[in-house]
């Protein structure tokens, strides 16, 4: 069984798109990532629903966390988004949203995940898939020293 990083050891500082959108990372393990957002006004577009971007922003960063977790405390993981697809469900007018990333596969250079992303209620309310890659250093679940 994989190890799980508890909330307070998760990636930290959070990066600036993440506080802006107000996306948290919450659990993650070797192959699975949930990152929430509590919406608010901010968050809706003019029909008074969560804009689809800030669902597939959730999307993305889930399943790009899925493939970047380490092994190694301190050390970090980065990889490039190259492929996101995106199937809307439901519509969310408000709370919190929940995104679930699990990887698929990982090669050399590359991996593939699929996220889903559920309201307030459970509801499945869109699902994605997509392929990462690692950038340099980033391909073993060690990762390499954090820069400072």
């Amino acid at each position: 069984m994989s190890e799980q990083h508890l909330a307070s050891d998760l990636a930290s500082p959070a990066p600036p798109y993440h506080d802006l959108l107000g996306i948290r990372l919450v659990e993650w393990r070797d192959g699975f990532s949930r990152v929430v957002c509590d919406t608010g006004p901010q968050h809706l577009n003019r029909s008074d629903i969560v804009h689809g971007g800030v669902i597939l922003s959730l999307i993305d960063q889930a399943a790009a966390f899925a493939g970047l977790w380490c092994s190694v405390p301190g050390n970090i993981r980065k990889a490039v988004t190259i492929d996101l697809d995106c199937r809307f469900t439901g519509q969310v007018t408000g709370g919190q949203i929940v995104a679930e990333g699990k990887l698929v596969s990982r090669g050399r250079n590359i991996f593939f995940a699929r996220t889903e992303v559920f309201d307030a209620a459970g509801k499945l309310v869109a699902f994605g898939a997509s392929t990462h890659r690692w950038r340099a250093g980033s391909e073993t679940v060690e990762g390499s020293p954090a820069e400072k």
